[in-house]
């Protein structure tokens, strides 16, 4: 049986929350901090199972997560769920971020979701871990579009040239 969902990005926020199961609210503030410091302090390429936390169950109870670029997706389980499954559903979770975003539907096209969908698991694989954090950022800079740098500005009666910088490499 599924105890809780949360939701969080990489400082703890909390973007969603579900309790299966009631706790006061000041319980869950605090199930919610023990549970981003247990997954946050693990390595991206570690397993995405753990015992959950002594707030939440200790040993009877696991959490299973995935950490999706600033999103980390934790699931509190039983033994009786099967941790793959979860993994599934979680994947699914990621899928739907990818059609909407903030109220509004992102794309339509199952095509192009799931392009994204496995785009996003050849750059998880490719550049696994915390080492390839500097890669990442490189390449989502070479992956913006941005506009091409002027050479010549003009305003008014004055000229501007702009040297000739190197692209990123």
């Amino acid at each position: 049986m599924i105890k809780s969902i949360l939701i969080f990005n990489n400082h703890g926020k909390p973007r969603l929350i579900r309790f299966y199961q009631f706790f006061p609210e000041d319980m869950q503030q605090q199930i919610i901090r023990e549970t981003f410091h247990l997954v946050s302090k693990r390595d991206d390429n570690i397993c995405n199972f753990l015992e959950g936390g002594s707030l939440i169950g200790g040993s009877d109870y696991k959490l299973i997560y995935r950490h999706y670029a600033t999103l980390y997706f934790v699931f509190c389980v039983d033994s009786c769920e099967s941790e793959l499954g979860i993994l599934d559903l979680i994947q699914v979770h990621y899928i739907l971020q990818q059609v909407v975003m903030g109220g509004m539907v992102l794309e339509t096209n199952m095509n192009e979701i799931v392009a994204q969908v496995e785009n996003q698991n050849r750059l998880e694989k490719s550049e696994g871990g915390l080492s390839a954090a500097p890669a990442r950022a490189v390449s989502a800079v070479k992956n913006m579009n941005l506009p091409e740098i002027p050479r010549n500005i003009n305003i008014g009666d004055i000229n501007i040239k702009v040297p000739n910088l190197s692209p990123f490499v």
